[in-house]
């Protein structure tokens, strides 16, 4: 072992980064985040870029930047944990011991789950806002778009957030209304769900909107595979699969799954590290804990859970080490969509669905100008210079 320290963060996302800062506004002294890349990606708005909304530029940041002030950053890849031993393995051969380890690595993209999906996306012929290579591409497809048929897709859970894959369908849609050209494009939408989200809270909103823009909705479904050369995509479902020809564009977000090499820590078909859902500690490695996407958290990942998990996971480091209760994580999770391109309705809830809206008037699951400007522009300050620096 080549070194230590109190608490080690692997992940230099919002995860990682937010509970870091955390850490250390509470009192610790030893945090160490292990992340590899040099820059640091604001997720959220990687939809408004497909979306037309935002530039790539606008939500990158360096890692040096956001690194919280007294918090050591390795710039290296975890590749292996060893709890028995309290050490984590790196890609350049160095051996992390510590006290206490967080998982926040977050998901990565399973291209293979989607048959040609890779050669459609390297061909241009699809695209997704959720890869930031191919974000810009998405806007750059739909706007040329006047008439044909498109294809958008939510993805199947676990996603980072993958219901908020319904703003560039409404920022698209939005647009070729305003061009008038809104009645010569087909627009299919696929989702994973029995109706658009599964939350009967927004459903109806969302429903009504996707009727009124003449969308074509394949529920319980997915995309099975894709065929830039005969334009094909082919959707399976419960009932079988059907083929949608003639795609002008398909913009499909791929499944995704934890790290492979945290296999050790994982439970479950799609490699979630196995922690308990309410203190966010792992089951049976002692000393491990596990936030954001990558956590098994029994709830649908987003950007904005994290500033109650992050709060909940940096006090029960601290209350494990003095013997005291854990505190317990709800589930409360929040998906953010864009109606139009000036509208926005804001879903929150625990991991059973049931609505937790954070006030109770004005109703936030109506879409509302405000929100849209808020979640647009403050909300990345707030993200910046708040949630980053730990105040949550």
């Amino acid at each position: 072992m080549s070194r230590h320290h109190d608490v080690v963060v692997l992940g230099g996302g919002n995860a990682g980064i937010s509970l870091a800062a955390r850490l250390r506004r509470v009192g610790c002294r030893d945090v160490l985040v292990v992340a590899p890349s040099a820059t640091h990606l604001y997720r959220p708005m990687l939809n408004y870029v497909g979306g037309g909304q935002a530039r790539l530029d606008e939500l990158t940041l360096t890692t040096h930047a956001v690194m919280p002030s007294g918090v050591q950053w390795l710039r290296d890849r975890a590749v292996a944990v060893h709890p028995d031993l309290h050490e984590v393995e790196t890609a350049k051969g160095e051996r992390v011991g510590y006290t206490d380890l967080v998982v926040a690595t977050g998901l990565e993209e399973d291209l293979g789950a989607v048959e040609g999906l890779e050669t459609a996306l390297a061909s241009g012929w699809a695209s997704t806002p959720h890869l930031e290579e191919r974000a810009e591409r998405t806007w750059e497809a739909l706007r040329s778009l006047r008439r044909g048929r498109v294809v958008l897709s939510i993805p199947p859970e676990p996603a980072p957030c993958g219901g908020t894959a319904l703003k560039p369908l409404f920022l698209a849609a939005d647009h070729w209304r305003r061009e008038g050209v809104l009645g010569d494009v087909e627009i299919h939408l696929v989702t994973p769900f029995a109706s658009v989200l599964d939350l009967p809270f927004v459903d109806g909103t969302l429903t009504t909107r996707l009727e009124r823009l003449g969308v074509q909705v394949h529920h319980d479904a997915r995309v099975a595979s894709l065929d830039g050369a005969t334009r094909e995509v082919v959707v399976a479902s419960g009932g079988g699969t059907t083929t949608i020809t003639d795609v002008d564009h398909a913009v499909v977000v791929p499944h995704y799954r934890g790290p492979s090499w945290l296999a050790g820590l994982a439970g479950g078909e799609h490699g979630l590290v196995d922690v308990d859902p309410e203190t966010m500690a792992h089951r049976s490695a002692p000393d491990v804990w596990s936030l954001g996407d990558v956590a098994d958290l029994r709830t649908r990942p987003s950007g904005g859970a994290l500033r109650r998990q992050v709060d909940v996971l940096a006090d029960n480091i601290a209350r494990r080490r003095l013997g005291e209760p854990l505190r317990r994580y709800d589930g409360y999770t929040i998906i953010p969509i864009t109606t139009d391109r000036r509208r926005l309705l804001l879903a929150e809830m625990d991991r059973d669905g049931t609505p937790q809206p954070t006030v109770r008037r004005p109703d936030l699951t109506v879409p509302r100008t405000w929100l849209w400007v808020f979640d647009r522009y403050l909300e990345p300050r707030v993200y910046r210079y708040a949630l980053l620096r730990g105040r949550v």
